[in-house]
């Protein structure tokens, strides 16, 4: 599995449009093959910084949906309402069963 996580700050004016922007990439990626899921939240120690958090089956996922039109679509304009460049990280994780 993929996890990605994301984060920009956003111009406090801009808060509402960011997160709409957000919410509607988020639910758009969730509709993907190969994603398992794909949410955006507001950092509770700082409201102008949203946060994505998303997991993919495998890379080839993952690579399919950094090819859609709307992602990139989705990075320029994040960047547009943010102080700095956007942030993201890339992990390979693989699920520790409990107990």
């Amino acid at each position: 599995m993929i996890i990605v996580t994301g984060s920009a700050v956003v111009l406090p004016d801009r808060l509402d449009e960011a997160l709409a922007v957000g919410i509607a990439h988020s639910v758009r990626s969730r509709s993907e093959p190969g994603c398992l899921n794909h949410n955006c939240h507001v950092d509770a120690e700082d409201e102008n910084r949203i946060v994505f958090v998303e997991y993919w089956a495998d890379m080839a996922a993952l690579q399919a949906h950094f090819a859609v039109p709307e992602s990139s679509a989705f990075v320029r304009q994040m960047t547009a309402l943010a102080v700095a460049p956007p942030k993201i990280q890339l992990f390979q994780a693989q699920e520790i069963p409990m107990g």
